[in-house]
């Protein structure tokens, strides 16, 4: 039933169950890697992954159902990795390469989870409704400069308001160009609607990233066609069901693009970060850090904060250091 809660011993239940389930999984991988040929090690592309299910790609574009075993860690969409080959077009991982970037957030434990690996480009989807929150959009901004990805801001569902109204909508996001930050408007409803899209992607390896309802599915099914075959075939590997679907996926667009569809950042927070963290998260401060009369200065209402000097000479739009201030007292408080 939905909002029932779990007694102590039904969650003890599932957790034996879901440790029975690693072991045999583990079973299997060491079974697998028995079968592999120990000679044969091959660079693959994580595009899919369900568990300890993995679709790797090869150099040849061919795709292989593969294991691996935990002690390898975290391994998500985007990650390369060195896999044996064994019979039917399968295989085992045995390592995980260095990772160029990687976007994680905070699991309910408060640890880092990856969601994905390697990318380029960090897209943030906004749009007229829901109507979009310059603390959220700061966050996302935050975590690309963190990590250090380019960041596309793309104001979708244009189809929504009539010229005027989208002129103003638009006029919102100025703030954003100013420092630096490429924004489109696109509709995956109009004719040529997403060509400013396309072009930013060409070349990169992006995903999307933005508040439910902001229309990131229907960019996504604009963007890549879908068909039987790939939705049915990690479920046919694994034989795990068709809500496999919902896992994330790398795919490849016909201009030399990489995008991620995840289902894992349909919300977001910043992970464990320090303030002076925090700090270079914002751009345009970077100018001003360390300028202050005191070294500690929490740029709040010190006097002779150089952040607040250029909030007040127009060089920093004031909500952009309302919301880092926000961000602060919640990095304080543990939250």
């Amino acid at each position: 039933m939905a909002g029932r809660r779990l007694t102590k011993r039904q969650r003890g239940r599932i957790a034996q169950l879901q440790k029975e389930r690693r072991r045999r999984l583990a079973e299997k991988a060491d079974q697998a890697l028995q079968d592999a040929d120990a000679e044969d090690v091959r660079e693959g592309r994580v595009i899919r992954r369900h568990g300890q299910h993995l679709i790797v790609q090869d150099d040849d574009a061919r795709q292989h159902h593969c294991l691996f075993r935990q002690n390898l860690g975290e391994i998500v969409c985007g990650d390369k990795v060195l896999w044996q080959p064994v019979a039917n077009d399968q295989g085992v991982v045995v390592a995980l390469l260095p990772r160029n970037t990687v976007l994680s957030r905070p699991d309910y434990s408060g640890r880092d989870k990856p969601l994905a690996a390697n990318i380029t480009q960090l897209v943030v989807v906004l749009a007229p409704r829901p109507a979009p929150t310059g603390y959220l959009t700061d966050q996302y901004l935050i975590a690309a400069e963190l990590i250090g990805v380019r960041a596309l801001i793309t104001l979708n569902k244009a189809d929504l308001l009539a010229t005027e109204e989208w002129k103003a909508f638009r006029q919102k996001f100025i703030r954003y160009e100013d420092i630096g930050y490429p924004v489109i408007g696109v509709s995956a409803k109009q004719e040529n609607g997403l060509e400013p899209l396309l072009d930013h992607l060409e070349e990169e390896t992006s995903i999307l990233v933005g508040q439910s309802g902001v229309g990131k599915s229907s960019l996504i099914n604009a963007l890549i066609p879908r068909t039987e075959e790939a939705v049915g075939e990690l479920s046919e590997a694994s034989g795990l069901g068709r809500h496999t679907t919902s896992v994330a996926t790398l795919h490849f667009l016909g201009n030399g693009a990489e995008i991620i569809d995840s289902p894992g950042v349909r919300s977001f927070r910043l992970g464990k970060i320090g303030i002076r963290e925090l700090e270079s998260g914002f751009r345009e401060f970077a100018p001003y850090l360390g300028k202050c009369r005191f070294s500690n200065c929490r740029h709040c209402n010190e006097p002779g904060c150089a952040l607040i000097e250029a909030v007040e000479e127009g060089h920093i739009h004031p909500e952009r250091l309302k919301n880092f201030l926000h961000m602060a007292d919640q990095l304080e408080k543990g939250h």
